[in-house]
């Protein structure tokens, strides 16, 4: 989950790398450094906490050089601290590595590095590699990369320079992302490549099991073994504007307010006369033959499938399971032939995300991905593609990719639904029209900010608050949860609202804050039967409801209206005003809303 960057070419080394550790900084912000060659020899400054810790390092003592590579972390051996920071060194100096992902082995290498007399200078695994490089360097870089890896068993992309060959930097990926950036007399390198879009638009997408030894002149790619690679570059659609706040405070609040445009953007040209997707070459081949639906992700990709499965059902008549991806991999799933898997990762890199798609994949089943980077190992490896097209999502807390996925999913069952025959061309004819809608209805309620900004200063100062609904409005209400608890570090728990008098109403007393997402009409009665009964504990009631529904006021004391949609599309609505909920109680507090403490944007660890 950390962020690589690195640079060979004619520019200040140590202004790129800096820039797009900027621009990577939300994959983790526990340290921050920066190696550079420069005279025969690296010189290294690093720094624990954000990367403005480092900046002003530099600044007092910047370092010349045109080639170098710089890291932002997100601990995972080793706490937070200058020592542990990356770039790691050997012994000698000459060698440096950054490094994202995990070591397995890393104390059994340890050991017997320490064993040999070679001194370590930190606690992580990382430095096991600088010190397995620089054993195994014989005059090529490369070659002592290729030695290292083989004896580094884990998930990670590791980037290595040495003072002996200056202008040369070679990286190696074994899973975790990787990219090169190509320019004229130039090139970078980058764990995701809005890292460096102020330069480049041309891009090299390193594979798994892959290295790549990059110059000044670009970069030869081949396999662990030494079988050269040819592969196209891709051109990444983005621009660099993308990755800025664009005049709003933070990139949360910018992400919540292009949803509009996320939601028109990802609908396209599939909406038409009836859905029309590319990209599904394989479903639109055997629609009959999906007898079940597996959906896998974790986090707010997780939440998101919560709702598919009960649109897959729903519109489409086929049976679907949602199971967190971390949980799924080690399970023994009924996964079949006749399987459809759908794996969802905003960034098509999560970790668990991936290794449970495989093992769909090796039970026989068709894999899908939704995803929103095109080139993602997910997509890459998946049968059929379906990309929400969200653009890129810099905020640690999810927010335009979430809405997209509910979009994607909802396109997808309306086109399962009309190719199985369970839905009419009339049935579809008028859900899309509602779809076709959601842009506009998604823009008035960024209209009305007021609300939530007036209900998050009761809910500031909470201990514990609880978020309620029923079918789809539970899928919500657990999105809604986890936003809060992200980025304002308040207790929050969601739970379908029949089960709040099952146990958890011990814990409802007065002024508790009961959120409660009320838009399914099948359950309208019991939700509101329900509320009587948080309120008879005396607790506080916000509930997210239709702008037309009376009965609500009677039971809430804040109400956060949506315009009125098809049901099966609410959540794409209800979710909005939760995140901005989320958002100004974050902000009220003075939480630090883009990059929350403990978390990172990609989670390509285990």
């Amino acid at each position: 989950m950390c962020g690589i960057v690195g640079y060979v070419g004619s520019r200040s080394a140590q202004e790129v790398l800096v820039r797009g550790l900027r621009r990577l900084e939300y994959r983790g912000y526990d340290s921050a450094g920066v190696a550079v060659a420069h005279n025969g020899a690296v010189a290294v400054t690093k720094a624990e906490g954000k990367l403005d810790r480092l900046v002003g390092r530099l600044e007092e003592a910047p370092l010349p050089g045109r080639a170098g590579i710089g890291h932002t972390r997100w601990a995972t051996h080793g706490v937070p601290s200058d020592r542990n920071a990356h770039p790691h060194r050997d012994t000698t100096g000459d060698f440096v590595v950054v490094h994202n992902g995990i070591v397995e082995n890393f104390r059994a290498l340890r050991d017997e590095l320490e064993a040999s007399g070679v001194e370590f200078r930190s606690e992580t695994d990382t430095e096991v590699l600088a010190h397995l490089v620089a054993a195994h360097y014989d005059g090529d870089l490369k070659e002592a990369v290729r030695h290292a890896i083989a004896r580094a068993s884990g998930a990670y992309a590791l980037v290595a320079m040495t003072a002996r060959e200056p202008g040369r930097i070679v990286a190696a990926r074994m899973i975790s992302p990787l990219v090169v950036g190509l320019g004229r007399g130039e090139t970078f390198l980058a764990s995701d490549i809005p890292a460096v879009l102020d330069y480049t638009r041309r891009f090299l997408i390193v594979e798994d099991g892959e290295i790549a030894d990059v110059t000044r002149d670009g970069a030869a790619i081949e396999t662990i073994d030494g079988d050269p690679v040819e592969r196209s570059p891709i051109t990444a659609e983005w621009d660099a504007a993308a990755v800025e706040k664009g005049g709003f405070d933070h990139f949360m609040l910018k992400e919540i307010h292009e949803q509009p445009e996320v939601i028109r953007r990802t609908l396209g040209a599939r909406m038409q006369d009836e859905v029309a997707l590319d990209g599904l070459s394989w479903v639109e081949g055997h629609p009959s033959e999906v007898a079940r639906i597996w959906i896998t992700a974790c986090g707010t990709a997780y939440h998101a499938g919560l709702v598919g499965r009960v649109l897959f059902e729903r519109l489409a008549r086929i049976p679907a399971e949602v199971a967190y991806a971390h949980e799924l991999r080690y399970g023994h799933p009924l996964i079949g032939e006749r399987s459809l898997s759908l794996a969802i990762s905003q960034s098509g890199e999560t970790a668990d995300t991936l290794a449970a798609a495989r093992l769909a994949r090796h039970h026989g089943a068709r894999l899908l991905a939704l995803t929103n980077v095109v080139g993602s190992s997910l997509a890459r490896e998946a049968d059929d593609v379906l990309y929400i097209w969200a653009g890129p999502e810099i905020s640690v807390a999810s927010t335009k990719a979430y809405i997209a996925m509910l979009v994607g999913q909802s396109l997808l069952a309306l086109w399962l639904g009309r190719a199985r025959g369970v839905l009419s061309a009339s049935e579809e004819r008028k859900l899309a029209a509602e779809l076709s809608g959601l842009p506009a209805k998604a823009a008035s309620i960024l209209e009305r900010l007021d609300g939530p900004r007036r209900v998050a200063e009761h809910l500031a100062g909470a201990g514990s608050i609880y978020f309620i609904g029923r079918g789809l409005d539970h899928a919500t209400a657990m999105e809604g949860a986890l936003k809060l608890k992200e980025i304002s570090y308040i207790h929050a728990e969601a739970m379908p609202a029949g089960e709040l008098k099952h146990g958890t109403l011990a814990l409802v007393t007065e002024g508790t804050p009961v959120v409660a997402v009320v838009t399914q009409q099948e359950v309208h009665s019991k939700m509101l039967l329900g509320l009587q009964e948080v309120k008879a504990r005396r607790a506080t009631v916000i509930a997210v409801a239709y702008e037309d529904d009376e009965e609500i006021g009677l039971v809430a004391d804040h109400v956060l209206r949506i315009p009125r949609t098809a049901d099966p599309f609410s959540p794409i609505l209800a979710a909005i005003p939760l995140q901005l909920l989320a958002y100004h109680v974050a902000r009220h507090l003075g939480r630090d809303i883009d990059q929350p403490r403990n978390l990172a944007k990609s989670v390509t660890v285990e």
